[in-house]
């Protein structure tokens, strides 16, 4: 450094640079920036870049030509829309807190910036081989239920608290005996009072075997886990030991650290990870400040986990269509190409994810997700099947039979003249997509 350089007082236009060229092993991350009133793009951006690496808020006598090379670029500004490049060297391998406190961290609070979302983020080559992706992906959970030609369907139970371990697994044999494949634990339901975490595994476990045998089907249930780390590992091994396949995690309210050593445990313990995303639209929600749910759902896809709630676009949940579909390309697809505003992304052998749809949804909305999402989703239907008039059995019947229909090409009223249970559920919800 030369005495020109100590004679300013910062350096952020440093980080600024149309003319880089991002290396293979560069981490590249989306921002949408809007500057604060006073401070140019360029100002706001060289912040953003420098902030996210290892600039501060004027220059350094401690900075050295070695140290420069870790400097991010900002190498691309197309109106509010910006690309920066990471050196692979700032982040620690297989460490995605660390990683996620560098390229997401001090920077949305910066008063250069009015409003900063981090869009999308393209993983590195090397950064993607040290993270395990999921165990089982697409393939494992299909393989599992025997099913390769259409969704795999699911339920939450209702109310999602409040009903006892028996009552808990009294409903679940019944949706899994009118033909539902998962009962799913909901974000909030762990151990509470009324609902102890053991005797609801033991007994739903129990219920389920019972449910297999009367129906030829496999079933599973997804058991959520969460809790502090050290007692949702040991809760995970309960699950196997209780004869389960699966845990549930909300893996924005236990953190990445917690999601990555729930899922070294479940590499050991062979179980798959159903994903919610309990929290998610505290900071996705708006559209100029915050991080993306295409962002969380590529960082959890890297972590690891085997199922992930994408939104429905038609169900009582505010997520546009366009997103939703995005979703389900991130975590699916194997090699994703770069359109507008979304980052190309090879994922060099890591497993798809299988979206799950949720929220808001009935029988009458089935074809439309179906023609939607294609087959490979999971369908999950909680008020949809337990505020069935008949009840729950019939509820899940008629999820299974609006399925069948859709995948038939037969229309929902035809298929329901010889089926009560769908006829019924049409009665009720007809084709209303909730508010």
């Amino acid at each position: 450094m030369n005495w020109s350089d100590n004679m300013k007082t910062e350096w952020y236009l440093d980080f600024v640079d149309p003319s880089y060229r991002p290396a293979r092993e560069d981490l590249i991350v989306l921002f949408r920036v809007e500057p604060a009133s006073g401070i140019s793009m360029r100002e706001a951006v060289g912040r953003v870049a420098s902030e996210s690496s290892i600039g501060t808020w004027t220059t350094l006598t401690t900075m050295t030509p070695e140290k420069r090379r870790l400097m991010a670029k900002a190498y691309e500004i197309k109106g509010r829309w910006v690309k920066v490049a990471y050196p692979l060297d700032l982040f620690e391998a297989g460490n995605m807190p660390q990683v996620l406190s560098s390229i997401a961290g001090n920077i949305f609070g910066m008063k250069a910036v009015k409003n900063l979302r981090f869009e999308d983020v393209r993983w590195s080559p090397k950064l993607i081989k040290s993270f395990r992706g999921p165990q089982f992906g697409i393939d494992g959970i299909r393989k599992l239920f025997g099913v390769r030609d259409r969704p795999l369907t699911a339920t939450v139970m209702k109310p999602k608290v409040g009903m006892s371990s028996e009552e808990h697994a009294r409903a679940g044999y019944e949706a899994w005996v009118g033909g539902i494949e998962l009962l799913k634990d909901d974000e909030n339901l762990a151990g509470q009072r009324f609902n102890q975490f053991e005797r609801r595994v033991t007994r739903s476990l129990k219920l389920r075997d019972r449910a297999e045998r009367e129906t030829g089907k496999r079933k599973s249930y997804l058991i959520n886990v969460t809790a502090e780390t050290r007692e949702m590992l040991r809760r995970a091994k309960f699950v196997k030991e209780q004869g389960g396949e699966y845990v549930m995690v909300d893996i924005l309210t236990v953190g990445w650290a917690g999601v990555q050593s729930l899922r070294e445990e479940c590499e050991d313990l062979g179980l798959a990870i159903h994903a919610h995303r309990a929290f998610h639209a505290a900071f996705t929600r708006k559209r100029e400040h915050g991080m993306s749910m295409l962002a969380v759902a590529k960082v959890a896809r890297l972590v690891g986990i085997d199922q992930l709630h994408i939104g429905t676009a038609i169900g009582k949940l505010e997520t546009p269509r366009e997103e939703v579909l995005a979703l389900q390309e991130a975590i699916t697809g194997r090699n994703i190409k770069g359109k507008k505003h979304i980052l190309a992304q090879g994922w060099d052998g890591i497993k798809p994810v299988f979206p799950v749809t949720s929220g808001g949804l009935h029988p009458g909305l089935i074809p439309e997700i179906i023609s939607m999402f294609g087959k490979d989703i999971v369908i999950q239907v909680g008020g949809g099947t337990w505020g069935h008039p008949l009840g729950g059995r019939a509820g899940a019947a008629a999820v299974r039979q609006a399925l069948d229909a859709a995948l038939k090409g037969v229309s929902l009223d035809e298929y329901a003249e010889t089926r009560k249970e769908l006829r019924v559920a049409l009665e009720k919800w007809g084709y209303v997509k909730p508010k």
